[in-house]
C-alpha cells in the first residue's frame, strides 16, 4: 500500500489562516510595545522577535497548494 498524498489546503483555508497569522503578528507588536514592556523589556523583545518570525511562515501557509488552484 502507497501512503495516501496530503490534500492542498483550500484558497479559502489558506487565506484565512494568512490572516490570522498576521493578526498574531499585530497583537503580539501591539501587546509588547504598549503593554507588556511596563512590566519587562525582555519580554517585549521576546514577542516582538516572535512576531519577526511569523510572516514567511504565513507567507508560505498563503502560496501553498496545487499550482491549478493559484491565479
Amino acid at each position: 500500500m502507497s501512503p495516501r498524498e496530503p490534500r492542498p489546503l483550500q484558497p479559502g483555508t489558506r487565506k484565512r489562516a494568512y490572516l490570522a497569522m498576521m493578526g498574531a503578528c499585530l497583537l503580539l507588536i501591539i501587546l509588547a510595545w504598549t503593554v507588556i514592556y511596563r512590566y519587562s523589556d525582555v519580554a517585549a523583545i521576546a514577542m516582538s522577535a516572535v512576531a519577526l518570525v511569523v510572516p514567511p511562515f504565513a507567507a508560505i501557509v498563503a502560496n501553498s497548494g496545487s499550482d491549478s488552484s493559484q491565479r
